[in-house]
């Protein structure tokens, strides 16, 4: 496996680095600390299996870097690494092209997992932490699926799936860009759909739904 690791703090690219070990001892890694060396490095190497970059390094700040890189190179994966769990800055990453986000508080088996599950062609998306249920399983597009079953509306699975994932009102507010008070009606549609009274029980019927025998 071929990576670009970018990142203009290089204790953090060596750190990085132990974590890709892992993914593949024999990956061969190519460093840049900034976006003009991550554009260099990367036409550079055009046949690299993946781009594994900071959200903000001296360039760029933000998703404009993001959206440089997906117009210059739309072929090459992108993850993003980044500091800030901002609910805006994941899904400004994700809808400039991204596949993936990973704060850079999460865990090294956490990243493992968000690595592999782009390289098997998914996309990635954290967990909302401040969320009441941020232990719980996160629920993958592909089983996300399962919940059209569930006769929700095309807004409310996309709630359904935050919900699921533990994030608070707030930060489900934040990603889908509605207020606080959208948020609450779509919750409470989702409470009847499926028949409970809580988000713990409405989770918990979720999950049922996706790892049920037939599902997606």
């Amino acid at each position: 496996m071929k990576t670009l690791l970018a990142d203009d703090h290089p204790l953090m690219r060596e750190g990085v680095r132990q974590v890709l070990s892992q993914l593949d001892p024999g990956a061969e890694i190519i460093d840049a600390h900034d976006y003009p060396s991550l554009f260099s490095q990367t036409a550079l190497h055009p046949d690299l299996d993946l781009a594994l970059v900071d959200l903000n390094m001296p360039g760029f700040v933000g998703v404009q870097g993001i959206t440089r890189f997906r117009s210059r190179f739309p072929d090459i994966p992108l993850v993003v690494l980044s500091a800030s769990e901002s609910p805006h800055d994941i899904r400004s990453t994700l809808d400039a092209g991204a596949l993936g986000y990973i704060p850079k508080a999460a865990s090294s088996t956490e990243m493992l997992a968000a690595l592999r599950r782009v390289l098997a062609g998914d996309i990635y998306v954290p967990a909302c932490p401040s969320g009441d249920h941020a232990g719980l399983h996160a629920v993958a597009p592909a089983d996300f699926e399962a919940l059209q079953q569930s006769g929700l509306t095309a807004r409310q699975l996309e709630v359904a799936r935050l919900l699921a994932q533990g994030c608070a009102n707030k930060a489900i507010a934040g990603m889908l860009e509605m207020s606080e008070g959208t948020v609450k009606v779509h919750i409470a549609a989702i409470f009847r759909a499926f028949n409970v009274t809580n988000r713990t029980e409405a989770v918990l019927a979720i999950q049922r739904l996706i790892q049920r025998p037939g599902a997606p």
